[in-house]
């Protein structure tokens, strides 16, 4: 079923959905087909197309992937890079920041119950570019990230939550090995959770001025 959202309403109210997500009830794939269908029309360089959507429904692949993802959100959690680590001065920031950090903690320990996992991948082993060729990389993750954005909207239409993640990725060649990537061939950009939402009244989410971000002509 369609909530029936503008596109301006599915482009500021699809939210990265962690507490919400009904780990309970089951995701038609030919609900997900829909989306991918739809995701398929995203642009991709010189329309070379070099994207795979891989499917993970299974409990026990789901369980041992979620597995890798908390080692390496532990890892994080502790590294002077992750946000909980650092300092705010701004106590609305410090809140909203603190709230982000508990849907986080939340998602860790409950990613195994959810459903459906999407893991978006692109021809090629990116991590073998090389550094300096931005262009290069920049043109192969335009090549993916699009669609699988694309996808996440049309999620969010059918009632769906999803989440960017990227923490499977220490572990990408162990992933590969259990779903049978071939991963000589083949990167992996990211993890998404896919659940139905409790709830579908998302809002537009408290963002930087656009003054403070807006440049014209010159920085």
């Amino acid at each position: 079923m369609k909530l029936g959202l503008s596109a301006d309403e599915v482009l500021s109210t699809t939210r990265a959905v962690r507490k919400r997500l009904d780990l309970e009830r089951e995701v038609e794939q030919s609900v997900l087909d829909e989306c991918l269908q739809l995701a398929l029309q995203g642009p991709s360089g010189s329309n070379s197309q070099r994207w795979h959507f891989v499917f993970v429904r299974d409990a026990e692949k789901r369980a041992k992937i979620a597995s890798w993802y908390k080692a390496s959100f532990d890892a994080y959690a502790k590294s002077p890079q992750s946000a909980r680590n650092q300092h705010i001065d701004d106590a609305d920031m410090a809140a909203t920041q603190a709230r982000v950090l508990s849907s986080a903690d939340h998602l860790a320990e409950n990613l195994h119950k959810v459903p459906v996992f999407l893991i978006p991948c692109i021809e090629g082993r990116l991590d073998e570019v090389g550094a300096g060729n931005q262009a290069m990389l920049a043109g192969a993750y335009g090549s993916i990230l699009p669609s699988v954005w694309s996808f996440m909207l049309a999620a969010r239409e059918r009632g769906l939550g999803t989440c960017w993640t990227t923490l499977h990725l220490p572990h990408e060649k162990e992933t590969a090995e259990l779903l049978g990537i071939p991963y000589a061939e083949v990167t992996q950009v990211a993890l998404i959770p896919v659940a139905y939402t409790i709830g579908t009244d998302f809002k537009p989410a408290g963002r930087k001025p656009m003054d403070d971000v807006r440049h014209i002509d010159s920085w």
